[in-house]
């Protein structure tokens, strides 16, 4: 089998890859003064009496950032193998494309997918973030995630970062579970983990059945020989084909800048939270107005949980009470007083500070925390139906629930653009291994167009779909078992050393990152 020729066609010319080139780096250079603009405007109000907390905020968003940077030129590769490999765009002008994709992603996500993955944390370490074991955690489950991304591109295996990046937090929670001993500790969610792990498990499954089928269908409706030809040489494949091939490669860029991009983010903004709370920890963007309805919708919840505390009064430590039930799970007879306490105590301090943005510095930290812990146990409820709440009652409560959330788990412009540009930049290099494997190594037959233009569609929108739904996939499971179900629909025959050595990085990912992050989280946790 010959390998694969990268094409050296005339079109587009040099001067067009030049020029797509350029415009890309202008828009880098304006995200990184946008960037360091807001992210000076947001610190200025900061007193901090050390400069250690702008130490550790730099380093760890330096260490984020290169996550993401990593990321993709990891995952990205699988969106431009097709039209790299099936010579419908230049390489050059391929990765630049799909990183001006990857950064509009990045832009327009909701941050669903950032805040879900997060959940999966201990919530005695998300409360701690600015804490040691809050840095401990930050750094080990990052660090975990680089080094087994590189090991896995250096050998040209398209294993997943959202596996490796889940695997690192997993790790970090029974870690810090372990170490803890009978404290009390809540370690991994695993009702959280078990959903994250069916979006894992089911996507890939989805891209090989649903890739084989949308061939099988092309093939059917589309009776054009050229579209199941394997490239010849270095000339392009017809216009209509060619045009297919690149929105496809369009859609996954996107949906992966938007998928991808939000685990970057929500990292990004536990370190922020951790080293400066007072810039980061409640959502300056909420306005005076926005806040009365915070507060009479707290009031209202108040007066909801009043019903079904049973005549029990709460302890006085309520928010104690509440991190009990997160924990174990359990409700017991002093939960809802307690969650009813920390509701009027929330709604008193935001009332007494006449907005969210004015939150005393002091208090700020104390008010997230009540919020996240109140937020984190109505959810459970909702989930588990522990307290019978009538549809109405359920609706004020679910309406508080959002409010807090909008008040703590909000991702600011500039987060979202240097994550943009991080993946961005990273799609421009390292391409090259995954593109030989996608293209090469799955079939014994080389990728026909129909082939790459059916894992790639089938890519965008399971990646899409599980964007709209919070749910975290990984791109190149999803395309790579995409190619490798229209290899055994065409009759193309897999090479079973590399669908092997797939599968082994599929399975050892997840252990693998869970004991590099629990390793780490144990060194950390010593140094800090």
């Amino acid at each position: 089998m010959p390998d694969l020729a990268y094409p050296q066609t005339s079109t587009p010319s040099r001067h067009t890859r030049i020029i797509s080139l350029a415009v890309f780096l202008a828009i880098i250079a304006f995200g990184a003064v946008f960037v360091a603009v807001q992210l000076t405007t947001d610190l200025r109000p900061v007193k901090e009496g050390s400069i250690v907390p702008y130490i550790l905020l730099g380093t760890a968003l330096l260490i984020a950032l290169g996550f993401e940077f990593v990321n993709g030129f990891h995952d990205t590769s699988n969106a431009v193998a097709t039209v790299i490999y099936t010579n419908s765009l230049d390489p050059n002008l391929a990765v630049v494309w799909s990183g001006i994709w990857n950064f509009l992603g990045v832009l327009v996500s909701t941050g669903a997918v950032a805040f879900g993955i997060l959940q999966l944390l201990p919530v005695e370490l998300i409360l701690q973030v600015g804490k040691s074991a809050g840095f401990a955690m930050v750094f080990a489950l990052l660090i975990a995630a680089i080094v087994w991304n590189l090991g896995t591109w250096y050998f040209g295996l398209p294993s997943s970062s959202s596996h490796t990046l889940i695997g690192s937090i997993i790790g970090v929670g029974l870690a810090n579970e372990l170490m803890q001993g009978p404290s009390g500790t809540s370690g991994v969610d695993w009702n959280q983990a078990l959903g994250v792990g069916k979006a894992l498990l089911f996507s890939p499954l989805v891209g090989f059945v649903l890739s084989a089928l949308v061939l099988l269908l092309l093939k059917v409706l589309v009776r054009a020989p050229s579209l199941y030809e394997a490239p010849k040489g270095n000339a392009p494949p017809p216009f209509w084909i060619r045009a297919l091939l690149i929105l496809t490669c369009t859609g996954v860029s996107f949906a992966h800048g938007s998928n991808d991009g939000q685990k970057g983010m929500g990292l990004i903004m536990l370190i922020l939270i951790g080293t400066v709370p007072t810039a980061y920890a409640l959502n300056k963007a909420v306005t005076p107005a926005e806040t009365q309805t915070f507060v009479a919708v707290a009031h209202e919840a108040s007066a909801v949980l009043a019903k079904y505390t049973g005549g029990v009064a709460s302890s006085a430590d309520s928010r104690g009470d509440v991190e009990a039930y997160i924990r174990t799970h359990r409700l017991t007879p002093a939960t809802v007083p307690a969650l009813k306490q920390l509701t009027d105590r929330i709604a008193d301090e935001i009332n007494q500070s006449g907005s969210i943005s004015s939150v005393p510095q002091d208090l700020v930290d104390n008010v997230r925390n009540n919020m996240y812990v109140a937020s984190d146990a109505i959810q459970q409820m909702e989930k588990t139906k522990a307290v019978p709440f009538s549809a109405d009652d359920a609706r004020v409560i679910d309406n508080f629930r959002k409010q807090m959330d909008h008040a703590t788990k909000f991702i600011p412009t500039w987060v979202k653009v240097a994550v943009a540009m991080a993946l961005g930049l990273g799609t421009m290099v390292g391409w090259k291994r995954i593109v030989v494997t996608v293209g090469e190594k799955i079939g014994k037959q080389h990728l026909t167009y129909g082939q790459g233009a059916s894992a790639e569609a089938v890519a965008m929108l399971t990646i899409g779909a599980a964007d709209v739904w919070g749910l975290p996939v990984s791109t190149t499971h999803v395309l790579a078992s995409g190619v490798a179900g229209t290899m055994a629909a065409n009759g193309s025959g897999l090479q079973w050393e590399t669908v092997r050595n797939l599968i082994l990085a599929w399975v050892l990912t997840l252990p693998a990152s869970i004991a590099l992050a629990a390793g780490l989280y144990w060194v950390f946790s010593k140094m800090f």
